[in-house]
């Protein structure tokens, strides 16, 4: 295998591969397609040259490569295996194309592309303590991977090839910031147990505030909606709205008092977070998951462990200062820090397959330090976890 170039700020070739359940972006509710949507851009925007495997519907300024004729989620398909592995044989027959292959797929890619393990990175958007998860990982350590939070990776097995963590970014423009928000308490996402909405019913009810809830009910959780949610929802203070599109997300954030955030499992990160810091709308949230890697206490929202304690913080949410909400979004979760973020691991990754490739290349007899201390050094400063290379060594 010749060495592969790594250094300089040339023009990437970068293939991104989507879950095919939702447009990219998405029409409505897709946390990940989302993220992919605003990633795919951002690097088009950033010069580089992008290939995007996603669903028809789908609208970019990348190269489109059809890979579903209908999103799976609006065309009633609920077992999405079969059109996952056709789209990965689209991207397979066209890997030399690329430089990068970035999948936001979960699991298959590990078995399938385990020879180009050098120059694809995988990023795992979803929890990963499934008792069916390890073996998996354990059977194909080669992968790289992208975690989108610290506590995301806990589960994991301590041979699990993790080349960052990239926190999610979003566009700065999508949601206007507004100063002073409103008087209602806002739950975004979907309905399920582990995002306990009858938390957020009950916090309202108990800080004498309205409930705003906009969400989607998915198949899988309408037994739950109906019996366990419904019956809370005839209150005078509660409303529930439904699933919304960006367009109405904007204005349900920004006129919001705060967003509630009463998760009872461990959150991988939390897309709606960002999205309400971007409005200037502070967080009441839970300490599970990437929670506590979100939110700086006091700043941008308030970390609880009880219900009146975040019916006491919803109280007080109207006098958190929203320009230090935006500030903090600002800082640390736009889509070009992600962006910046994933150009440095991409660079980090082939640097590492650069480095393979000269060890390879030189016999051990006659192997120089010269030889490999360059790129040694540029992959360890770009953050890919090497230690330092003594030259003596």
């Amino acid at each position: 295998m010749n060495a592969p170039k790594f250094k300089g700020d040339f023009p990437m070739r970068i293939a991104l591969v989507a879950p095919l359940a939702e447009a990219v972006p998405p029409k409505l509710y897709g946390g990940t397609e989302r993220v992919v949507s605003w990633l795919t851009e951002e690097l088009v925007r950033q010069g580089h040259r992008v290939t995007l495997f996603a669903a028809a519907e789908s609208v970019t300024e990348a190269e489109h490569v059809v890979s579903a004729p209908q999103s799976l989620r609006l065309a009633g398909v609920r077992d999405h295996l079969g059109s996952t592995l056709a789209m990965l044989r689209q991207v397979r027959r066209r890997a030399d194309d690329f430089d990068i292959i970035h999948f936001h797929v979960d699991l298959l890619p590990q078995a399938l592309f385990e020879d180009l393990a050098h120059k694809c990175v995988v990023t795992l958007h979803g929890r990963l303590d499934g008792p069916d998860f390890r073996p998996l990982y354990e059977a194909y350590p080669e992968m790289p991977l992208v975690s989108i939070s610290d506590a995301q990776r806990r589960p994991m097995p301590v041979c699990a090839n993790w080349l960052a963590t990239i926190p999610h970014g979003l566009p700065q423009r999508i949601y206007s910031f507004s100063p002073d928000g409103g008087e209602y308490l806002a739950f975004l996402g979907r309905i399920s147990p582990e995002k306990r909405p009858d938390r957020a019913i009950e916090i309202a009810k108990r800080a004498g505030l309205p409930l705003k809830i906009a969400a989607k009910v998915d198949a899988v959780d309408l037994t739950y909606f109906e019996t366990e949610i419904e019956p809370l929802l005839d209150h005078p203070l509660i409303e529930f709205i439904g699933e919304i599109d960006d367009n109405k997300k904007c204005a349900f954030l920004g006129n919001a008092r705060a967003l509630l955030f009463p998760i009872d499992w461990p959150e991988p990160f939390g897309l709606v977070m960002i999205e309400a810091m971007s409005a200037g709308t502070p967080i009441i949230a839970w300490s599970n998951g990437s929670v506590p890697e979100v939110i700086t206490d006091g700043v941008n929202g308030r970390i609880i462990e009880s219900i009146d304690a975040a019916a006491q913080a919803a109280r007080e949410a109207a006098t958190m200062d929203r320009r230090k909400v935006r500030a903090e979004f600002e800082r640390r979760f736009t889509v070009e820090r992600m962006a910046v973020a994933y150009i440095a691991a991409y660079r980090a990754l082939l640097a590492r397959a650069s480095i393979s490739a000269k060890l390879r290349e030189l016999p051990a007899a006659t192997l120089a330090v010269t030889e490999v201390l360059p790129a040694w050094e540029e992959v360890a400063g770009q953050g890919a976890g090497l230690p330092a290379l003594n030259p003596t060594d």
